[in-house]
């Protein structure tokens, strides 16, 4: 086993800089050696802001400089494909945000490149890494639930509720945005990892706020994106399983999964609108008793918490990386996750636009 230090360039520099950047500086394994703007000035102040050695408005240029070892993307969904395309071509490691690509021809092409090109690839579906989620799971295992009967999933979140929030590539279908983009590829990912497999689908896709202003004149531009989602999935054991998602609801409950079986109840769940990972609680109830809050162990406790909640289970997706790099193999999260995630996403928008159940193809 090596403990070298892993060189990673970054791309995207929004979410990068708030969550990739700090994260991997924090992790003892990987070194932030260079970042990625289209603007090179921006690039260059970027770097300069944190102590970040090569700066470069080049995709090619970043993958030829020899201390990078990997990539961190967190650009817009309409730039990851061919930007992780290019990654896996130049033989770097991967870590990816997600929605994984537009499409799932594009995810699948992307995993079969990792795969030809040998490299490790990690998919930031931070969920799994939360230390109430990762409880709920160890109890699920445990068969503390029984068998299930039903699964409820609310993700209300006000992030969009503001109408004057300005038009940009989210209001756009074409360009990967919507709640579906944004939440259901964590939704849909973390469905597989607890529950298994879903066997067919239906979906009603919606838009409560049509236009948007344009932030460069101020006119109303058409927004095509999704805002709600509601969800129904039956999973391959037959437990059906309700999901209501949306960005526009103000004083929204938050984010809850409620799981309901003939030995007994689990309830995860958290309120806190302005920090979408700080905040969750678990309770559960063996069959005949009260819902009691459950303490969490401590060894699922993170290391370090950061202000930002984002931070902390990212740097645990940077430890599956680096130890699957390490094994020379991708460990879950990774682009295999990911193109079951985008093949959910896709059936979603194909069951909306034809009003049907459309059933997930083994």
């Amino acid at each position: 086993m090596t403990s070298s230090k892993i060189g990673v360039a970054v791309v995207g520099t929004g979410f990068g800089q708030k969550v990739h950047i700090p994260g991997l500086q924090a992790h003892p394994r990987t070194e932030v050696v260079a970042v990625y703007h289209r603007d090179l000035q921006k690039a260059q102040a970027i770097a300069q802001a944190h102590n970040i050695p090569q700066a470069s408005s080049s995709i090619a240029e970043i993958l030829s400089l020899p201390t990078v070892d990997a990539v961190s993307v967190s650009t817009p969904p309409f730039l990851h494909y061919e930007i992780a395309k290019s990654v896996l071509d130049a033989g770097k490691h991967l870590l990816l945000e997600k929605p994984t690509a537009l499409n799932v021809k594009e995810a699948n092409d992307l995993y079969q490149r990792s795969l030809d090109r040998r490299v490790v690839t990690s998919m930031n579906f931070e969920f799994r890494f939360v230390p109430a989620w990762q409880h709920f799971a160890d109890l699920l295992a445990s068969n503390y639930v029984g068998q299930k009967r039903l699964i409820k999933i609310d993700w209300l979140v006000s992030s969009r509720a503001d109408a004057s929030r300005p038009w940009n590539w989210y209001a756009r279908k074409e360009q990967g945005g919507g709640a579906l983009g944004a939440l259901a590829s964590h939704t849909f990912d973390y469905i597989a990892w607890l529950f298994g497999d879903v066997d067919r689908l239906t979906a009603r896709l919606s838009t409560a706020i049509p236009n948007r202003p344009d932030p460069s004149t101020g006119d109303l531009k058409p927004v095509d994106s999704d805002d709600t989602c509601n969800i129904t999935l039956e999973l391959t054991d037959g437990t059906p399983c309700q999901i209501c998602i949306s960005s526009v609801t103000t004083q929204g409950r938050g984010h809850w999964i409620e799981v309901y079986g003939d030995r007994g109840t689990l309830v995860l769940g958290s309120d806190n609108q302005k920090d979408y990972v700080h905040g969750f609680k678990l309770w559960g109830a063996p069959l005949g008793q009260e819902l009691v809050e459950l303490e969490i162990p401590k060894q699922f406790a993170f290391e370090q918490v950061f202000t930002d909640g984002r931070i902390a289970p990212f740097i645990r997706v940077v430890d599956q990386w680096v130890l699957g790099i390490d094994r020379q193999e991708s460990l879950p999260p990774s682009l295999k996750e990911g193109v079951y995630s985008q093949l959910l996403m896709d059936l979603a928008h194909e069951s909306n636009e034809t009003g049907t159940w459309v059933t997930v193809p083994k």
